[in-house]
């Protein structure tokens, strides 16, 4: 089938390269080339790169809705004799309905999480967040809003208690790219039918966003952990240490120590030994930190860091 593919980031680029073995990509849709926040370097998107090194045309628009990007499109089916299929993997804006029933076959959306549940832009984020057991992958026909559209078909994926937000973005990326493959099949030979999303059961969940890694110890330290898996590898959570913000890269719950010092503590206070045990207490038991990242050197335990830095036996943070 001829294929319009949108997307953008890595999850995006490993159902693309999953569709191209069984179909023809005839056109790549992605977001417009960004400016790197370091040295203002222009960086296009993992999805442009794979097109510009296969020969695929690319169609960056700031605004898919503009009459100027629907014109292009439907031109562009138009001279190629029309797309049969549109697969959208996290592109990041809204469809027209002019362009999502351009294809022959509508346009069919790969979403990481088992709609109706965690509508938007960080499912997969939010899934440890939030503290599931599990999660997946839906391929749906797309409707006018944000992820509602009719599910074609689900995938379930256990969530791990070590999982982090980059392994769970990589698991579901894998699924996805099998799925999709099912999903066209079936699409192609009407084998398929769409089921409606129970609305009364959607939820919805926020971008994530970079201070949201800064971490409030007043909540429960089985939060906090849950939030240092979820934001690794970006945002990454942090905590500021000698006006320095010190990345977690991996920490564990620990229960509260029965000393005075500890009890009398005000919460976001950090206790260690001096030799390999850092804990910050919490709403609720410890937050224990195993692994850590200050800026400008490589993540380390905490021995290590413990050795190259003088730390209180007792610190406010």
């Amino acid at each position: 089938m001829k294929i319009l593919f949108m997307g953008t980031p890595d999850f995006a680029l490993t159902i693309l390269k999953s569709v191209a073995t069984k179909h023809e990509i005839s056109l790549v849709v992605t977001q417009p080339d960004r400016v790197n926040g370091r040295g203002g370097k222009i960086t296009m998107s993992p999805v442009k790169e794979w097109a510009l090194k296969n020969g695929v045309e690319v169609f960056q628009p700031e605004k898919i809705k503009s009459e100027e990007s629907v014109a292009f499109l439907k031109e562009y089916a138009e001279k190629i004799g029309g797309f049969d299929v549109a697969v959208v993997a996290a592109y990041g804006q809204i469809l027209p309905t002019s362009i999502l029933y351009l294809p022959r076959l509508h346009s069919v959306n790969v979403h990481a999480s088992l709609l109706p549940k965690y509508r938007g832009a960080a499912p997969i984020q939010w899934a440890i967040l939030n503290g599931d057991k599990v999660t997946g992958v839906t391929t749906m026909l797309m409707g006018p809003g944000l992820d509602d559209g009719d599910i074609l078909e689900q995938r379930s994926v256990t969530i791990f208690d070590d999982e982090t937000g980059e392994s769970l973005f990589d698991k579901l990326a894998y699924v996805g790219s099998e799925l999709i493959l099912d999903t066209l099949d079936k699409l192609s030979k009407n084998e398929i039918i769409p089921i409606k999303q129970d609305e009364e059961n959607a939820t919805h969940v926020s971008m994530i966003k970079k201070d949201m890694g800064r971490l409030d110890f007043s909540k429960p330290a089985e939060v906090l952990e849950r939030y240092v898996r979820g934001l690794y590898s970006w945002p990454g959570a942090f905590f500021v240490f000698q006006g320095k913000n010190v990345k977690i890269i991996k920490a564990s719950i620990m229960d509260d120590p029965e000393s005075d010092e500890y009890q009398t503590a005000s919460t976001g206070t950090m206790f260690c030994d001096g030799k390999s045990l850092l804990y910050i207490k919490t709403g609720n038991n410890a937050l224990k930190i195993e692994r850590l990242q200050i800026p400008g050197k490589k993540a380390m335990d905490t021995a290590d860091f413990l050795r190259g830095h003088k730390v209180n036996p007792i610190e406010k943070l």
